[in-house]
């Protein structure tokens, strides 16, 4: 896909947009102007794409042939091995897959080291590859080590653009988006997953934007949080209705503290449930009541049709890496011990 269609007043330089960081006003994500992508829609996605890579057996999108599955945001203190370690030690045992995030705020290891490290570890990576720091070439070069390495999948993004602040003086790339890096992926025999935020503008246009992003060779498609299942169930029919027939892993809000809940709700992109966090927080015991919503959540959600399972995400815990991942993990054990 030729890229003199970007639009110029696109911080992130994108083709497909919108991002899934438009806010709730319209504007965008890191500039004080109504994202371009509102009034003037992104074309279609016309170029052929690579066929389905099968997955990997006993990966993620294997497992949800014949059950619901659990994918669970890997947070680890930032280039520390030995975090890694112990944070995929505790989660992988009750994970089908562990999704390898990348922050603009929080480097870390490169993604096809990162992917290394989990693998040895024990845990089924799913990789996050962004376009906001590598060019083009570059985001080949991981494409082509992460199939040598052998994650399960790659979740191919846009990313987040740096904010006011974050590293000033460090240069934002953006060669491609994340539709036309997904079209990348599926060529370099990688199974792919995309992301969607239902809840951000242009809501009425995102459930076509998924059957573009299948049409470019995306296999799964992530969802950001929404306020409800139900909004999530009408997302994914409208999405079955514009022509995707992908599947859906939901996002599930996991939360126990101040500072874990405040996060996700000041987020762009993204909605929770405001008055289930105010809820949590004023329990007598909030990490119980936090894990105990959590899990509800993801029930309701894997009730809704198209959905295959859950993305456990977010810090879990203000109190470190290492009291996050043990949250989570009690989230998902519950999960599967209902499924």
């Amino acid at each position: 896909m030729d890229d003199d269609r970007r639009r110029p007043d696109c911080p992130k330089r994108m083709v497909f947009g919108p991002c899934g960081g438009v806010r709730d006003d319209g504007r965008c994500e890191v500039a004080e102007h109504r994202c371009v992508f509102l009034d003037d829609p992104a074309p279609a996605w016309d170029a052929p794409a690579a066929p389905p890579v099968a997955p990997p057996p006993g990966s993620l999108l294997d497992r949800a042939r014949t059950g619901p599955v659990v994918l669970t945001d890997l947070t680890v203190a930032p280039f520390d091995p030995a975090s890694l370690r112990r944070v995929v030690g505790v989660l992988a045992p009750v994970s089908d897959g562990l999704l390898v995030g990348e922050h603009a705020n929080r480097p870390d290891f490169p993604p096809t080291l990162f992917a290394a490290e989990v693998r040895d570890a024990g845990g089924r990576p799913w990789t996050t590859l962004a376009c906001r720091d590598r060019n083009r070439v570059v985001l080949e070069q991981e494409l082509a080590g992460l199939a040598a390495v052998g994650v399960d999948g790659v979740l191919c993004v846009t990313g987040d653009a740096r904010g006011p602040g974050v590293r000033p003086g460090v240069t934002q790339v953006f060669d491609l988006d994340g539709t036309r890096l997904a079209a990348l992926a599926g060529a370099a025999g990688l199974p792919v997953a995309v992301p969607e935020s239902p809840a951000a503008p242009p809501v009425d246009r995102r459930p076509a934007r998924v059957a573009d992003k299948q049409r470019a060779g995306a296999q799964v498609c992530v969802l950001n949080h929404v306020r409800t299942p139900a909004e999530v169930a009408a997302f994914v029919a409208a999405a079955r209705s514009a022509g995707a027939t992908l599947p859906f892993v939901a996002a599930v809000a996991v939360y126990t503290d101040e500072r874990s809940a405040r996060v996700l709700q000041r987020f762009p992109g993204l909605h929770v449930d405001d008055a289930t966090v105010e809820e949590v927080l004023a329990a007598p015991d909030p990490r119980s009541a936090g894990i105990a919503a959590a899990v509800a959540e993801a029930r309701a959600l894997l009730g809704v049709p198209g959905v295959v399972g859950v993305n456990l995400s977010g810090l879990a815990s203000g109190g470190g890496e290492d009291d996050g991942a043990r949250v989570k993990a009690e989230v998902a054990a519950a999960i599967r011990e209902a499924a």
